[in-house]
Parts: C-alpha cells; sequence; structure tokens
C-alpha cells in the first residue's frame, strides 16, 4: 500500500453522518524541521468538510508541531523541509505572510491549548474579538460590537453584555476557553483545528465545550482537525482517527473500527493504560520508556524500542503501510507473515493486594472552614467574604485513599492547603495523627510537616528551576532536621530517586531537563523525602499523557502498599477516582454533598450534581448519555446561591430547594448525601 493513500481515505472511511464533501485540507509527505529536530517527518492526511479528523498521541509525538505547520506558525527556527498543504486547493506553503494572513483567522482557524497564555492580558474581550472581525469581516464600530455580543451568546457565556468589556484574569477557565471558540469563529472559517481545547478544563466544562463544538460544525459544516491525547475525546467527537508517533503517523482509519480494535501496539498500550473500575487491585500496563529523541536517525520501526511484540526485522527495515478491513497500520506485524493477534502485549503485572485498614483515623477534620475577607475603601475595611471552603467534614484512615471531587472553584485544593496550614483556617477543627493542627503555634506546626505532605497540580511550577533536584529534595529535609548531615541525605535522595523510577545520577540536572512525568516523579521524591504518613496530592496527573498517568498512578500504588502512606487525592478525573480511591467525597461550592464507599458513591449515586459529573465524562465505549453533565457556571462564593447551593443549576430542583440547605442523610452504610430528593 503505497503512504499516500495512509490517512487520505475516500467517503467510505467517514461516518455516514459526514456528507462526501469537497476535501477542506490536503496534506502530503509534510516535514518540519525545529534544528536537527525532526519534529513532524512525512504525513499524509485529508479532511473533508463537515468532518472531525482526531490526531491522537503522548506530547512529543509532533501533533502541536503539525498544526503549528499548517497555520504557518511555526516557532523560530522551525522551518517546513518538504511536503504541501492545500487548504481549499491553495497551496499554503507557496503564499507569500501578507496573503497568508488573509486566510490565517478567516478561511482556517485555531483554537489553541492553553487560553490564558493566548488571550491577551491587557485588551479586553471585546477588543480582541474586534481585531478579528475587523481584518477578516470589516467590521467596526457598532456592528462589530454586536457581532461580538452575538457570538458570546453563540459559545453560552451568560450576560454577554457584561463580559465584552472583561479582561482575560476576570474569566474563568471555561469562560476563557469559550471566549478563544469565539476568536477563532468570528472569521468564520471552513476549517478549525482544535489544539487540547479540554485539557485544563473539568469534565463539566469539558462536556459544555465539547458540545459548543459539535454543534458549532454542524450548523456551519465546518472540517475540524482535533489534536489530543485523551481517548474520550476522541470517541466523543471523532470520524476519522490517526495516531502520531515520534514524528509519524502510525495507524488510521474510522473511529468505530479504530475503538473495536486498535491494530498497531503502540494503540493498544494506550488503551491498555487508562484507569477503570475493573482494574482495580491491578497495575495498570505501562509504556517503558519515552518518545524517542527526534534528531537522531531511524533504521528501524520507531516504536521498536518500547514495543513488547518487537522483532529483528522491526529494528532493521522501517515498516509500510497495511490496510486491515479498512484501517491502515504501519506495522511489521500486518505484512501477512506473522499472526498479530497470536502473541497479545502482556499484562505488566499481576494483581496487588489491596490492605483494607479500618482502623482508627488518621486524619479527622470537621466543619473546616476558610473564608478569604474581601477588603474595599481607603481604610481596606472587611466588606464580605470569598466562602471557599464553608464546613467540611473528612475521615481518612492510614493506608487509604480518598478522592476529593468537584469542578475548579469549589474549594477542593483550598481544603488541601489548610490541612497544611498553607491558609489559615477560618474555623473547625483538623486532627491528624491525634493532634489538632488548628490550635499549633508555627513551630508546633513545623514539627508535625514531617507527617503531611504535598504534591502539587503543575511540578514545573513548584519546583524551583534554580536549584537542581538534589537541592531541591535535600531542602525540605534539613528543614525538618532529617539526616544526620548533607552526606547521609545525599544517600538518601540517591535512594528517593530509585525508589520513584529515576536514576541516582539524576540528582544533578535541573528541572527543565526532565519531561513533565518525570518531573512529578521528583516532586513525589520531595514529599517522600521526610517520611510522611499523609500526601495530599492536588490533580497529579490531570495535565499528564495517558501513559505516564498510568506510571504515576502505579507508582502511588506501589508507596501506598510498601509505606502505608494515605492519601488525600484531589482530583476532577473520575477514571482515576473509579481506578484509585477507597472512599470519595464530592464537594459543591465549598460544602461536601455526598460521601462513602467509591464503589457505592460511584455505581449507587445519590446527588444530582455527583451523577451530573459521572455524565459528562467522555466514554471510551460509547456515546455519552442525552443530556448528560449540567449547564451554567458555578457560582460565586462570594454570594452563593439560598437553600441548596446546586438548585440553580438542578433539574430535580424545587421550591424547597431554593429556600432550605438540605441535612445530612445516610442512605446506605457510611453512604452520606446532601439533597431534599436524593436520586434513587
Amino acid at each position: 500500500m503505497t503512504r499516500l493513500a495512509a490517512c487520505q481515505s475516500d467517503d467510505r472511511s467517514v461516518d455516514r453522518s459526514v456528507s462526501p464533501a469537497d476535501v477542506v485540507l490536503e496534506v502530503g509527505g509534510l516535514k518540519v524541521a525545529l534544528g536537527a529536530v525532526r519534529a513532524v517527518d512525512g504525513i499524509d492526511l485529508r479532511l473533508h468538510a463537515g468532518e472531525t479528523f482526531a490526531l491522537l498521541g503522548e506530547s512529543g509525538c509532533g501533533k502541536s508541531m503539525t498544526a503549528l505547520a499548517l497555520m504557518r506558525l511555526l516557532p523560530d527556527g522551525g522551518r517546513v523541509t518538504a511536503g504541501s498543504v492545500r487548504f481549499q486547493g491553495r497551496e499554503l506553503l507557496a503564499l507569500s505572510e501578507a496573503t497568508m494572513r488573509e486566510v490565517r483567522g478567516g478561511g482556517l482557524a485555531m483554537i489553541f491549548q492553553e487560553p490564558s497564555t493566548s488571550l491577551n492580558p491587557v485588551l479586553t474581550v471585546s477588543q480582541q474579538i474586534g481585531e478579528v472581525l475587523a481584518v477578516h469581516r470589516r467590521l467596526r464600530g457598532e456592528a462589530a460590537r454586536g457581532e461580538c455580543r452575538r457570538l458570546l451568546d453563540a459559545v453560552g457565556i451568560p450576560d454577554p453584555d457584561e463580559r465584552l468589556g472583561a479582561y482575560p484574569f476576570q474569566l474563568s477557565g471555561g469562560m476563557k476557553q469559550r471566549v478563544m471558540i469565539a476568536m477563532a469563529l468570528a472569521g468564520e472559517p471552513d476549517l478549525l483545528i482544535a489544539d487540547e481545547p479540554t485539557t485544563a478544563l473539568d469534565v463539566t466544562i469539558q462536556s459544555q465545550v465539547l458540545d459548543l463544538l459539535a454543534s458549532l460544525q454542524a450548523s456551519r459544516g465546518m472540517g475540524m482537525l482535533l489534536i489530543t491525547h485523551d481517548l474520550g475525546v476522541v470517541a466523543r467527537m471523532a470520524h476519522r482517527v490517526a495516531v502520531m508517533y515520534a514524528g509519524e503517523l502510525v495507524e488510521c482509519g474510522p473511529r468505530t473500527a479504530f475503538f473495536a480494535r486498535p491494530l498497531h501496539p503502540y494503540s493498544r498500550k494506550l488503551f491498555a493504560a487508562l484507569p477503570a473500575d475493573s482494574l482495580r487491585g491491578f497495575e495498570l500496563e505501562t509504556l517503558r520508556g519515552s518518545v524517542p529523541r527526534l534528531d537522531r536517525s531511524f533504521v528501524g520501526c520507531r516504536f521498536a524500542e518500547r514495543c513488547p511484540q518487537a522483532f529483528e526485522r522491526c529494528r532493521a527495515e522501517a515498516p509500510g503501510w497495511h490496510e486491515v478491513d479498512g484501517q491502515q497500520v504501519r506495522c511489521h506485524l500486518f505484512d501477512g507473515r506473522h499472526e498479530p493477534w497470536a502473541r497479545p502485549s502482556p499484562v505488566a503485572s499481576a494483581a496487588a493486594a489491596r490492605a483494607d485498614d479500618r482502623g482508627r483515623a488518621l486524619l479527622e477534620v470537621d466543619d473546616l472552614q476558610v473564608h478569604f475577607p474581601i477588603r474595599k475603601g481607603l481604610f481596606k475595611r472587611t466588606v464580605g467574604h470569598v466562602r471557599a471552603v464553608d464546613g467540611v467534614d473528612l475521615r481518612l484512615a492510614a493506608g487509604r485513599t480518598l478522592a476529593l471531587v468537584g469542578e475548579s472553584g469549589c474549594g477542593k485544593t483550598t481544603v488541601g492547603k489548610a490541612l497544611l496550614r498553607l491558609v489559615a483556617p477560618s474555623a473547625g477543627s483538623v486532627r491528624f495523627d491525634g493532634v489538632d493542627l488548628a490550635g499549633l503555634t508555627p513551630a508546633g506546626m513545623k514539627a508535625r510537616r514531617r507527617g503531611l505532605q504535598m504534591v502539587f497540580q503543575d511540578p514545573f511550577a513548584s519546583l524551583n528551576p534554580r536549584m537542581h533536584v538534589g537541592q531541591i529534595i535535600e531542602e525540605g529535609m534539613a528543614a525538618l532536621g532529617v539526616g544526620s548531615d548533607s552526606e547521609d541525605r545525599r544517600r538518601a535522595i540517591a535512594a528517593l530517586l530509585e525508589q520513584v523510577g529515576l536514576s541516582a545520577d539524576m540528582a544533578a540536572r535541573y528541572p527543565h531537563a526532565f519531561s513533565g512525568g518525570q518531573r512529578q516523579r521528583v516532586a513525589i521524591a520531595r514529599a517522600l523525602a521526610v517520611s510522611p504518613k499523609l500526601l495530599v496530592c492536588d490533580e497529579p496527573t490531570s495535565a499528564l499523557d495517558v501513559s505516564v498517568q498510568a506510571q504515576i498512578l502505579n507508582l502511588l500504588r506501589d508507596l501506598q502498599r510498601e509505606l502505608g502512606l494515605a492519601y488525600l487525592f484531589i482530583t476532577h478525573n473520575l477514571a482515576v477516582v473509579d481506578y484509585l480511591a477507597d472512599e470519595v467525597a464530592v464537594m459543591y461550592l465549598g460544602r461536601i454533598v455526598e460521601s462513602g464507599p467509591a464503589e457505592a458513591v460511584l455505581a449507587h449515586t445519590a446527588h444530582p450534581y455527583t451523577r451530573a459529573l459521572l455524565d459528562a465524562v467522555p466514554r471510551i465505549d460509547g456515546p455519552a448519555p442525552a443530556g448528560g453533565g449540567i449547564g451554567g457556571e458555578l457560582p460565586s462564593p462570594i454570594r452563593p446561591p439560598s437553600g441548596c447551593h446546586f438548585h440553580p443549576r438542578c433539574p430535580r430542583a424545587e421550591a424547597r430547594c431554593r429556600t432550605t440547605y438540605p441535612e445530612v442523610r445516610e442512605v446506605a452504610e457510611a453512604h452520606r448525601v446532601r439533597c431534599h430528593f436524593p436520586l434513587a
């Protein structure tokens, strides 16, 4: 089979929901270099109007660089060295920059991965959208303002008139992403490139954004190139899927066929790394190693070093394309001389015993409150409070994992920081190992900090870039008196690095020299250096690829079994909760609305909010439930709604919900809910 046919299928490979319209984008033999790095090394694809084409793979595979090359927005030093990019029949690589500016934002638009860094912080929403309208549609003044208002309304932003004058820092993450979509749509493009558009969003906001993109695509007939590493998003949105590895495509086919039977060993490893309740008690499969450096020459298959099915030919000869029941795959296992399914990828590890320690609680939190004062005026008088945490009760035993779940802004991270006294509690008690931490002096709290440590969401931001890893880990040890001297601590650091899956010689490296998953391992090693009993893990896998996420989850499980650690696991990823947690507490606007054993809460959900979170999760085994998820934004903790805080967004709300906050009721053993009308 020729290379050109690999991902340039005819209309039979597109779902019948997509009409066989003209080709919008045709890419042939595209190669991109950044100095000596061949980030994209010869890819071919074709995309039709009204079709969503998903580009799937780990970080470092070249997905985003492909998108930037299509837009001709490569970073300094980047260049297209070969290939063709035809958009509606025009060769984009031959256009002048002036002509390309007319295409870019008009016929071809892009939603970038991180709206916080893509939006101009000193321009209002109307100014940023208005710029696109002026350049591509010649709209100015009141006409432009009216169109800005219409676009904000179309992307589901409430009170669009008020938001027109807002700056990006005044918007939530979901709203900023919607503004980015409005900007991309302002030029009425025929092709939208969406680069990880929901990576950093909660499942509820993610669901809203995906629904929005799907409806806008259907109404406008746009083609969409969706770049992601989330298999659930691909299953929900894509018509066709291409898997990218080390700068080249390795598999391509219709979504239904791809999810029914992924062909390439790399694709199958990505599926095997997904956490699920069926894998509870087992180690997740992982991909050993990492994506190879792209500044080297490849002789054989680029995946051979990590492939459990590799044989001699894989290391000596690059594989060609093969077609299997309408799917295309680049792998020697499908050349007719081998049986690709006779040697399935082995399970990485066997079942692990799960300790059931139901002794006394290691952590007891009662009526915890954290209220931040709002001060105004010349004398900075307190005029109100942000009720970030408004009466939280938690229990956690040694060796157990409690997952704290909820949307961004509900107070989860503030709870974690309050436990460690990184923010001061306003009221309530926190008893750790029998001692009330709220009443301790700073000196007394320092003595207790060895028992509680925190792993932050962004390891790059939490690691000092001016210190090498050994210094970063040793700093906490020295401050808390761990180790008799520097030499003793260096030996301990070497052992710690080995324990978290790094090598001892990495202690001399700086954080920028590590991958995202490796930096998170360093952060875990730093937390473990003082021998804690409890780790507060704040979204430790939210920004990681599924393969790296599996490695970190396996590491956390191994450490828990080996050291008897307790975890307070703060997350909005319910698949991780399903796999890892013993107990679950669901938080909404500063309060716990449902809690109990993980199996009970997830299988027999009692609160409508928990049900909405579960319904919003993209599934790989079928479409999302009709009407799943919830609309609207989380209300402000400055002025929470009267009665049940969830009633403005609840489809089951009645008059009583609007006036009275529900008391705790027990729906089953240890399964509690705050709801006037819990689900059956």
